[in-house]
């Protein structure tokens, strides 16, 4: 039915840069927002970025505001998540999430590890 597909994690160095991918196949209609959720070790998972449908609206967690830009592909149903200036505390698993207006659907989540 409806999977979503993550790309791009793995380990770097601090201050260097990754680009996650993440596209939706199946019957997912009219999509509210896409976005990409972080959950580090012994932590409560938590937003980093999200953007609306039509791409005008972005909200970014404070700790990766001028770091991280949040993108999408609506024909693809793909959103991206370019990350800068990467910090050792960015480490965590990172999640990309699609919500319609009725459904929200996950991904499998992807490591991303920075290292000092």
């Amino acid at each position: 039915q409806v999977q979503l597909v993550e790309s791009g994690g793995g380990l770097v160095q601090a201050g260097g840069s990754l680009r996650l991918s993440c596209a939706a196949s199946g019957s997912i209609f009219s999509i509210n927002r896409m976005g990409w959720y972080r959950q580090a070790p012994g932590k409560q998972r938590e937003l980093v970025a999200t953007i609306s449908s039509g791409g005008s609206t972005t909200i970014y967690a404070e700790p990766v505001k001028g770091r991280f830009i949040i993108s999408k592909d609506n024909a693809k149903n793909t959103v991206y998540l370019q990350m800068n200036s990467l910090k050792p505390e960015d480490t965590a698993v990172y999640y990309c999430n699609i919500a319609s207006l009725t459904s929200s659907y996950w991904g499998q989540g992807t490591q991303v590890t920075v290292s000092s």
